[in-house]
């Protein structure tokens, strides 16, 4: 077992990656077989990798915050790794790979959709969990049976998420579990200022610029003009809810952004600057996709998918904080891909020298 995950991540290390079994197979003296072998059916317990995965990461990110005192955020959000669709006749199809609605592309997109779960502070994000949705369970029960693993946190803490996983369920779970809720919501969302239903979007239209309650606030270096509301929504009470319009846009009804805080103390530029923070999965998803072949790898068993899945978030761990200091992903990828090259040149060296004439050299290294 050792050997063959030792094989998997030298590759994801190296150039021209593209998360296939012959790109594992050119580490490993193992045929790629013998290693496809390994991700789907081998008889080895990832679970035990995984629990030591997420303990290692509350031990860090938890440490964090009881050293810093600055809160422990937990982000939620998914995405797809696009695949091709089979023809009808193929008889192994990819397993667990259907049409999901992609935001980013606007349309249905197939392939493999994962809910992630990360926790961060201080700046460290670590992934917790990576989940393969396949429609058995609701995306919002996977979420909860994650909430309800996460210890409470040392210090006043946060839930992250955009509008798809503000439900009264979830906060809820979060709730219990010491975080309070910072959300995007949807602009059909129902409100009850003065004590009458209107959506979201509609009192947002009523509003003008001159209005009491809205503020010029900074965030990132932008301005935004953002009105304050505090009451009810259907199935939460007595919340938080941001309108906000950039500086140059203001009433215009495509530029308009909500957000739900769970957490009425908090100031409009404190909840804003912590939602900002929800950004870093984002980047997550793009570091997987770009260096960790998310969105190329050809396993087509679900096992052998959650498998490898677990194995790149090992890699991305590492990448952050094994390196011998905590670091950005794309230092630390690149210190170890300079570790395990170097390696490689030391071992060509050693083999040169050991070698009386150029053919014997030949059969060792290739």
């Amino acid at each position: 077992m050792i050997n063959h995950l030792m094989s998997i991540l030298i590759s994801i290390f190296l150039s021209g990656y593209h998360g296939k079994t012959t790109d594992f197979a050119k580490n490993s003296s193992c045929h790629r077989t013998t290693i496809a072998h390994f991700l789907n059916s081998g008889k080895w317990d990832e679970s035990l990798l995984s629990d030591t995965l997420k303990r290692s990461v509350i031990e860090i990110i938890y440490s964090e915050a009881a050293r810093t005192r600055k809160p422990v955020f937990c982000i939620v959000d998914d995405t797809i790794a696009s695949k091709t669709k089979p023809s009808s006749q193929a008889l192994h199809p990819i397993e667990d790979a259907y049409f999901h609605q992609s935001h980013l592309k606007g349309k249905q997109d197939y392939g493999h959709q994962a809910v992630s779960v990360m926790l961060s502070c201080n700046g460290i994000v670590l992934n917790y969990a990576f989940v393969l949705y396949n429609k058995a369970i609701s995306k919002i029960d996977i979420v909860q049976d994650i909430a309800r693993e996460l210890p409470t946190p040392p210090v006043k803490s946060y839930f992250l998420c955009d509008c798809w996983y503000v439900s009264e369920k979830i906060i809820n779970t979060f709730a219990i579990q010491g975080f309070h809720t910072i959300g995007a919501l949807k602009t059909n969302r129902l409100l009850y200022p003065s004590g009458m239903k209107k959506k979201l979007s509609e009192l947002a239209a009523e509003l003008s610029i001159t209005h009491k309650n809205f503020d010029l606030v900074t965030v990132k270096g932008r301005n935004y003009y953002v009105y304050r509301y505090e009451g009810n929504l259907n199935g939460i009470e007595n919340a938080l809810v941001l309108l906000s319009y950039p500086e140059k846009a203001f009433g215009k009804p495509k530029a308009l952004r909500a957000f739900l805080c769970m957490d009425v103390s908090l100031s409009t530029n404190e909840i804003l600057d912590n939602y900002v923070c929800r950004w870093s999965i984002e980047v997550f998803f793009r570091q997987c996709k770009d260096k960790l072949a998310l969105d190329s790898y050809q396993i087509r068993s679900a096992q052998g998918i959650r498998r490898y899945w677990l194995i790149m978030s090992f890699a991305h761990y590492m990448c952050v904080v094994g390196t011998g200091e905590v670091c950005p992903f794309e230092t630390g990828y690149h210190k170890i891909s300079d570790i395990i090259q170097m390696e490689k040149y030391l071992t060509l060296y050693q083999c040169a020298r050991e070698c009386n004439d150029f053919d014997s050299f030949v059969k060792v290294v290739v």
